[in-house]
């Protein structure tokens, strides 16, 4: 089942002639799926050093490829400055053999998806984490602000966006608590100066080797934002007493601390309803983290 209405789907078929016509370097090299719960690229392994990320929404080409090249700046940039490995950009791909749009190289990176190697109960895990988000916070913005309309910014500029999600939520969750929820995070004032974020670290882009933090994946929304941004990982991938341990380490004030669980919260309510029949993973997710967020608030 498609996850979106305009969805693009991708076939190792149209990967491999897309590399033969335009990167035929690489011709020669397998090309696989890899399963994912990612919902806005379909990515596929080629050979045993890169990957190939596909997005599926259709989108007008040279949009898309703008968006690429600026997830390519932002994927180097975060390269430079963590300690933990990431994907570099490595090429960018043109519409072709029944793929309308551009598609993206990356380096491929070993290792195993939080998802599937839950580190939830581990402490040095949790310092690994934090060590990370510290890095990336201490990264210069260069004058840089917040500029997206996704989580980050205002969290009042939700609140259309967290009605929609209650409406369609009806039947499904306790609608009546997730607006009381709402409603105290949506007032939770902002006071610190964006800082330079990951701004999606869930499970499906955290890696895990030997139970500690080995990689973290889909780099391009690097960028400046909320400092509390990042700690929306807590609530994904982190247990109570790890979860203590990442905001000591970082030293998360109280408000800080709840703006992280409010990202979290925006984020996983939609996840809930919208990927229920069509990335039911990705559903499961957002309700294990609503269900933290909610525990947490009794």
């Amino acid at each position: 089942m498609a996850m979106h209405d305009d969805q693009v789907d991708v076939t190792c078929e149209i990967v491999a002639t897309l590399i033969q016509d335009q990167f035929p370097q690489w011709s020669g090299k397998t090309v696989r799926p890899l399963s994912s719960t990612g919902t806005v690229n379909a990515i596929f392994r080629i050979g045993n050093d890169l990957s190939a990320r596909f997005p599926l929404r259709l989108a007008d080409a040279a949009e898309a490829r703008a968006v690429l090249e600026q997830e390519a700046r932002a994927s180097a940039e975060l390269a430079r400055v963590s300690r933990i490995p990431v994907p570099e950009p490595v090429a960018l791909g043109k519409p072709g053999a029944r793929y309308p749009m551009p598609w993206s190289v990356q380096t491929w990176l070993p290792g195993t998806v939080a998802s599937d190697a839950d580190p939830s109960g581990s402490d040095a895990f949790a310092e690994d984490l934090a060590d990370f988000i510290a890095t990336l916070r201490k990264a210069d913005t260069r004058g840089r602000l917040f500029s997206g309309d996704s989580r980050g910014g205002v969290l009042t500029h939700h609140d259309e966006w967290m009605a929609t999600c209650f409406e369609e939520s009806e039947g499904l969750l306790d609608v009546h608590r997730l607006r009381q929820a709402w409603s105290h995070f949506r007032k939770l004032p902002r006071t610190g100066a964006d800082v330079m974020s990951h701004g999606d670290l869930i499970p499906g882009n955290v890696l895990v080797a030997g139970g500690r933090l080995s990689g973290v994946l889909d780099t391009g929304g690097f960028g400046p934002a909320d400092p509390a941004l990042d700690l929306i990982s807590a609530w994904h991938l982190l247990q109570p007493g790890p979860r203590d341990v990442l905001r000591r380490t970082l030293g998360c004030d109280d408000l800080e601390w709840e703006r992280g669980k409010a990202w979290a919260f925006e984020q996983v309510v939609g996840l809930v309803w919208y990927y229920l029949e069509s990335n039911p993973a990705m559903s499961r997710m957002g309700r294990r983290t609503l269900d933290r967020i909610l525990e947490s608030m009794e």
